[in-house]
């Protein structure tokens, strides 16, 4: 394992380094013209179409709706190869009363026995706590067209996610992994969890696309299905996928259906960093001046050196082509679909909080409620998106050797 780590790291450096020679971010900098043409009124109208599909629940006509207009969207940009990955979903079983009481029970023990407590995949919380949870009561859903639109309930079965790939010129067996969730629940119309980061790596692949944009290395652009029920999407594809890696098929052709994985970047909840709840419970109703974008991997990963490397690539283009907020490095990435690849490639989450830390402590109280409508968001929390896809957009430039060719 250890040379895994040592390939993935010579991987990820001299390409960051030579580019950074390269960009200052002038408009001379081809990296800074192509981070250029994101606008915040395209990421906007991006997730305004996703909202007319309401929660886009997993399971339901209206969750393949805004799969089918993804897909649509795709090809409408020139994003190559757009595929869809079938698989089948069935429920777990609920809890038993036995269960519940182990549960609780184990809850309890660890209680008892000390210690410093740690949130879902380690950091320890600081600060004011709240309780979360998932909406499930469609009365506390004032709108009466979006509570029809949100009715039908999810049936297990078959399940699709949506991806398209940028091919690389020198380099097609090797790929980068841009993904987000498109599914969600809670009464909404997840306009953040995760509409916002699926309009981050649609319109990354709409710039990527672009005729005069050439890359190195392929990037493939995916919206992962049935993130809200345990990952279900994004294991579908490692189980599928990760075998096939750096196979040239047919032989010969100098085609990869699944280029070799070099490292897999995540985008879920964008929008909302407005701090920590006030000792009565209440939240800013502004977003934060110093509210900033949260790289994180897992410090416990098998591929953590390489994750940590990654992650500082993001944080170093973050600073140069990022318009607005900062972004910060942390080791605890859990609860999203970068989690099915951190043992088998670098991986890193971009976040608006640290998932577990604060997400998990109550610190976005539309999280998974009938409140996560477009309309709830400012410009400013809608911008601390597009900085998120600014920061993308640099490093995935510098990591995959951007060049920008002239036009006749």
């Amino acid at each position: 394992m250890r040379s895994k780590l040592i390939v993935c790291a010579l991987t990820l450096l001299p390409l960051a380094s030579a580019s950074a020679q390269q960009g200052d971010g002038s408009a001379t900098d081809p990296i800074a013209v192509l981070v250029g043409r994101l606008s915040l009124e395209r990421y906007k109208a991006t997730i305004k179409g996703l909202t007319q599909f309401g929660d886009r629940r997993e399971g339901t006509s209206r969750n393949r709706a805004a799969i089918d207009w993804i897909e649509a969207q795709l090809k409408s940009y020139g994003c190559s190869d757009v595929q869809r990955l079938t698989y089948q979903y069935q429920p777990p079983p609920p809890l038993t009363e036995a269960q519940r009481a182990e549960r609780r029970a184990r809850a309890a023990a660890a209680a008892r026995a000390g210690g410093v407590p740690r949130s879902v995949g380690g950091g320890r919380p600081r600060g004011v706590r709240m309780p979360t949870g998932v909406n499930t009561d469609p009365n506390r859903q004032p709108d009466a067209r979006l509570r029809e639109l949100n009715a039908e309930p999810s049936k297990p079965g078959e399940r699709q996610e949506v991806y398209c790939t940028k091919i690389g010129t020198t380099h097609p067996d090797e790929m980068y992994i841009v993904g987000a969730h498109m599914d969600g629940h809670g009464w909404g119309e997840a306009a953040n969890d995760d509409g916002s980061g699926t309009a981050i790596v649609m319109e990354l692949a709409r710039i990527f696309s672009s005729p005069d944009v050439q890359t190195e290395r392929s990037i493939r652009f995916i919206l992962w299905n049935n993130e809200e029920t345990g990952l279900n999407g994004s294991r579908a594809y490692v189980e599928q996928r990760a075998a096939l890696q750096g196979k040239e098929d047919p032989p010969g052709s100098g085609k990869y259906p699944e280029p070799r994985w070099l490292g897999m970047i995540q985008h879920d909840m964008m929008m909302f960093d407005h701090g920590m709840p006030r000792p009565d419970g209440t939240i800013s109703p502004e977003q934060r001046p110093e509210a900033d974008v949260n790289i994180e991997f897992q410090s416990t990963s098998k591929f953590a050196e390489g994750a940590q490397k990654l992650a500082w690539v993001f944080h170093a283009a973050n600073e140069k082509y990022a318009t607005d907020y900062p972004a910060q490095v942390g080791p605890h990435m859990t609860n999203t679909d970068s989690t099915p690849f951190q043992d088998l490639v670098p991986a890193i989450t971009l976040r608006e909080n640290e998932r577990g830390t604060q997400i998990g402590s109550g610190w976005d109280p539309h999280w998974h409620q009938p409140t996560d409508l477009f309309s709830t968001y400012s410009d400013k929390d809608f911008r601390l998106g597009l900085n998120a896809a600014q920061t993308t957009a640099g490093a995935l430039a510098e990591l995959t050797g951007m060049t920008l060719k002239s036009q006749p």
